[in-house]
C-alpha cells in the first residue's frame, strides 16, 4: 500500500522523492511512507469522530 501511496499521491510522492534524493535506502523509504500514510489515517479518522460527537 505505502508502495503504490508513493507512486500516486503527490504529498507522499514529493516526500518519497526527497527521501531518495538524501540518499536513503528503498526499505527505509517505504517504512517511513507508511508511517506518514498510517498518521494521515489517524488524523483523518480522529477528525471526522470529532465531527459526528459535536453534531450528536
Amino acid at each position: 500500500m505505502a508502495l503504490v501511496a508513493a507512486h500516486r499521491n503527490p504529498t507522499l510522492k514529493s516526500f518519497a522523492d526527497r527521501l531518495r534524493k538524501a540518499g536513503k535506502p528503498h526499505k527505509v523509504i517505504i517504512t517511513d511512507v507508511a508511517r506518514k500514510l498510517v498518521t494521515t489515517a489517524n488524523a483523518l479518522s480522529k477528525s471526522r469522530q470529532k465531527r459526528t460527537n459535536a453534531k450528536a
